[in-house]
Parts: structure tokens; C-alpha cells; sequence
């Protein structure tokens, strides 16, 4: 009966000890490797002083990551002979290798101070809301304890993403898959605020829309005119962009927000969220309040972030982000 007693006695200590042992906390590398958030801010730095774009470009890879499997820098692996990795799946052909290489450089940033110790994925969450900080965005706090994943599969990618075609209605329901809110969808749509699209993604809008309209009748005209200047209906080059933002295009800011309102959401999906009550009221508050935008925004990347990861001994900690652990 003593051993009995003892056993349950130990038992909330043991589940405690597993729940802790498997979940993202605080200072989770504070002995392993007490320097990894400086060490990383540093290599985003120089990064962002030597090429800015690529901090921009670092968050629209994060968020590629963590919609397919949970973040876990399944997007950082190379295809090879065997397989095609999410990396080389049509969606994300187009992410610039700038934003990888930022994320490439964080990594062998902290594996000649702490080797084998901070997964990838963990140095992606650093960097990504070091790069939200360089662009002018709020600079909010990470939980860390992620681990690799062990699958990249290009096939996988499509069916997670929002895409610019996809109603408003589909985009929540992808969003709540992910555990994420209404609110925050709208609150991670200004990553938006940054970067810029290709012209395919918004040519339906401004060229032949429908047989009643010749434009989008929610874009405003004198926008939809200077976008047909920088993309033209006959002899397109497939590699033009314009600036999601027009007004601020290399600030995470609430510009985004403001220009929504005026009807110059670059996306159908941009333009998408003044369309439903409970969207455009966010919409509102966001374009109204900076302090509103900054908190929701670190927020929904911590939520976002946090859904669906490797933690405890799932997974693996990479060395060489591109490629699994042989």
C-alpha cells in the first residue's frame, strides 16, 4: 500500500515533467545556449543593412513555413533525386532567396557558438520577429522548444496556403484549420504592408473582370490605372511585381490597413476583408490605432508560431537547415 501511495504521489510531478518536457516556453536555451536571441538579432542586422528586402522577404517565408505542417523549417530543405521539397512547389518558387539566405546565416551564426543546440525552426522564429523589428513592426517576445520536422513534400503545399483566388470565405475557414481567429487573420494580412506580388496574382482585377465590369468595381480607378501601367495585358513580363502597399512599401505599418479603406488592396483577398462586416470593423480599428495593430500583429505571429510544432523529442534539431539529419 506504502509503494502505491508513493507512485500516485509521484505522479502529478511526472506529468508535470512531460508537459514541460514538450512544450515551447521562455528561455527554453537559457543554459544550452544563453546568447541565441543576440546572436541571431546580429545576423538579421547585418543582413538588413547589407540587403533590407530580405527581412521583408524572411517573414512571407516564415509564414510559407508554418501553414504547412506547423512550423517546423520544412520549407528550408532542398529537393534532391528522392523527393521534391515544399521549397520547389509552384506557390513557393517565386519566395526569394534572399529571405533564405537570412535564415541560412542566423543558423551558422549560432552553430559556431552553440552547435547541435537550436533547431532551425527556433532560429526562423528569432529572426522572423527580428525581421518584423527592422521593418518598423513591434518587436514582441518568442517562446522557443521547437524541433525540426522530418517531412518537406511539395505536394503538401497548395491545399495550406491562402491564395489570391480563393474567396474570403475560404481564406477564414484556412486560417481556423490553423488554429488562428478572424481577428487574427486580419492582424497577419499586414504582413502584407511589405513585399511586393506579381502582376498574375491581381491581372484578373484591372483586365476584363467580368462581362459587367472591365475592373474590379472594389478597386479604385486611378490605382487599378497605375497598376495597368506596371502591367500591361499584352506582352507581360512574368517577373514584374508591384509593391503591396503603394504608400510604404518596405514598413510594417498600418498603411496597409488605410489603403484597403480607399479601396487599393492590392489582392482580391486584401480588398476581400472590407467586404464582411466583422472584417472590415478590424479593418477599421487596425487603419485607427498603431498601438491596436502592433499588439494583435505580435500576437497572431506568437499564435501562429506556436500551432501545430515539433516539440520535446519529436523531430530533430539540423544542423545544416537545407538537409535532414543523416
Amino acid at each position: 500500500m506504502a509503494k502505491s501511495s508513493t507512485i500516485l504521489a509521484l505522479l502529478p510531478f511526472t506529468m508535470i515533467l512531460l508537459c514541460t518536457q514538450g512544450a515551447l516556453r521562455y528561455g527554453f536555451y537559457s543554459e544550452s545556449c544563453p546568447d541565441v536571441e543576440r546572436i541571431v538579432f546580429d545576423a538579421v542586422a547585418r543582413k538588413f543593412f547589407k540587403i533590407p528586402t530580405a527581412t521583408a522577404h524572411a517573414l512571407r517565408i516564415f509564414n510559407h513555413d508554418c501553414f504547412v505542417e506547423g512550423c517546423d523549417a520544412s520549407v528550408l530543405i532542398s529537393s534532391n533525386g528522392t523527393f521534391r521539397s515544399e521549397r520547389d512547389a509552384e506557390i513557393n518558387r517565386s519566395l526569394p532567396q534572399d529571405g533564405f539566405d537570412l535564415f541560412l546565416e542566423a543558423k551558422a551564426a549560432v552553430e559556431s557558438r552553440c552547435p547541435g543546440v537550436v533547431s532551425c525552426t527556433d532560429v526562423m522564429t528569432i529572426a522572423t520577429r527580428d525581421s518584423v523589428y527592422m521593418l518598423g513592426g513591434p518587436r514582441y517576445e518568442v517562446q522557443t522548444g521547437r524541433r525540426d520536422g522530418l517531412i518537406s513534400m511539395a505536394s503538401r503545399v497548395l491545399e495550406n496556403l491562402p491564395q489570391a483566388s480563393q474567396t474570403i470565405h475560404e481564406v477564414i475557414n484556412l486560417f481556423q484549420s490553423k488554429g488562428l481567429s478572424i481577428a487574427d487573420m486580419v492582424a497577419l494580412s499586414g504582413a502584407h504592408s511589405v513585399g511586393a506580388s506579381h502582376c498574375r496574382e491581381f491581372m484578373s482585377r484591372i483586365y476584363h473582370f467580368n462581362q459587367t465590369h472591365e475592373i474590379d468595381p472594389t478597386i479604385d480607378k486611378d490605382y487599378a490605372m497605375k497598376l495597368r501601367a506596371t502591367c500591361p495585358d499584352k506582352g507581360l513580363d512574368l517577373n514584374v511585381m508591384a509593391f503591396n502597399d503603394p504608400t510604404t512599401p518596405w514598413t510594417l505599418d498600418t498603411a496597409y490597413y488605410d489603403n484597403i479603406r480607399k479601396g487599393m488592396g492590392l489582392l482580391a483577398t486584401d480588398q476581400a476583408l472590407y467586404s464582411r462586416r466583422e472584417t472590415k470593423n478590424i479593418v477599421e480599428e487596425m487603419a485607427n490605432d498603431k498601438k491596436v495593430f502592433r499588439k494583435r500583429f505580435g500576437e497572431a505571429m506568437n499564435k501562429m508560431s506556436s500551432f501545430g510544432v515539433k516539440t520535446g523529442t519529436e523531430g530533430e534539431i539540423r544542423r545544416d537547415c537545407r538537409v535532414f539529419n543523416q
